[in-house]
């Protein structure tokens, strides 16, 4: 009986890129890009809020919110709109990292530290996995990731635009 390649490949598990995939599907931040649209929005909604609760004591600082509301709602809606591109980002950079290494024909592995890098070609059918992989189930959370840091984008050029008025 012939093994399957897959069995006997000489990466370490932890560093499998379809490892990798599934310990940030898991993981408690990674994990919100991957939940339903309307929890999704909910958990951008707090951090929003959140970043809104930290940012207006700076706001109200700069800017009265008795002598000057929309400018000291402007100025805390950015910055809270920066908290949250910050955090929109790190989910983007983790699926797209975990995205690159599943597409790539080779992996690049250690196997005991950082100066013994090795790599290893993948087999066809776990080429194939992997791209499949890709294509159904990270693809579609960057396309989500990616509308909703352009929405955000627009909603801080708006307030931008709106300050600029004032």
């Amino acid at each position: 009986m012939r093994e399957s390649s897959i069995q006997v490949c000489p990466v370490p598990l932890e560093q499998q890129p379809v490892n990798e995939y599934e310990e940030l599907k898991e993981s408690w931040f990674f994990r919100w890009a991957t939940l339903e649209k309307s929890l999704f929005w909910r958990k951008i909604a707090v951090v929003w809020g959140m970043g809104w609760l930290l940012t207006s004591p700076i706001a109200a600082a700069s800017f009265s919110p008795g002598q000057s509301v929309l400018r000291f709602i402007l100025f805390s809606n950015l910055g809270a709109g920066f908290i949250l591109a910050l955090i929109l980002l790190q989910l983007f950079f983790g699926w797209h990292y975990v995205s690159d290494r599943l597409k790539k024909e080779t992996i690049f592995y250690e196997e005991s530290g950082w100066y013994d890098g090795q790599t290893w070609p993948k087999p066809p059918e776990m080429l194939t996995r992997d791209r499949l992989i890709v294509s159904y189930q990270i693809n579609p959370i960057l396309v989500r990731l990616t509308r909703t840091t352009g929405i955000l984008a627009l909603l801080m050029a708006g307030d931008s635009m709106v300050w600029l008025c004032l």
